[in-house]
């Protein structure tokens, strides 16, 4: 083996490590991010139930929205 198939292959090795290191990298990264967003997710819930809120869905948050309009719609048609 050469010098120069040495320095080639030294090369490589290093290319491939920081390869590595940047896909690891990006690995951590991400995974922080789904627990950051699972973590807010969670503050927010908590926060709910202190307000005495249940985790609602847009739907049934629509539903309820128009439950109380037409209550309301019906206390002052009355």
């Amino acid at each position: 083996m050469g010098m120069k198939d040495q320095f080639q292959d030294k090369a490589e090795n290093l290319r491939n490590k920081a390869q590595q290191a940047k896909g690891g990298a990006k690995d951590e990264a991400s995974e922080r991010s789904a627990q950051d967003r699972e973590r807010g997710r969670e503050r927010g819930r908590e926060r709910g139930r202190e307000q005495g809120r249940r985790d609602e869905t847009p739907d049934e948050a629509r539903r309820a929205a128009q439950e109380a309009q037409d209550k309301f719609n019906q206390d002052y048609d009355a």
